[in-house]
């Protein structure tokens, strides 16, 4: 687009829609030509169970942040030999 079509194509800032939550959520996220996608890869092999842990270790996994179900999940496979 030529700045020419840029500048007559311009609307004041304050007609523009608010950027809020919702408007981010509906927003696409590319990588190059790649859309990204929320949620599980498709073909995941993982599966929901109900698991009782020590309460120190869910404390200790969950200090680390977001992820800990899958840092959980990695310490599994190591002790596992997976």
């Amino acid at each position: 687009m030529s700045r020419q079509s840029i500048e007559s194509s311009w609307k004041d800032p304050d007609d523009a829609p608010e950027l809020d939550d919702e408007w981010f959520a509906k927003a696409e996220v590319r990588i190059g030509d790649k859309v990204i996608r929320k949620g599980r890869p498709r073909g995941s092999t993982k599966g929901a169970v109900s698991l009782r842990l020590d309460q120190a270790v869910i404390d200790h996994f969950r200090a680390g942040g977001p992820g800990w179900q899958t840092r959980i999940n990695e310490v599994l496979r190591k002790a596992a030999g997976l």
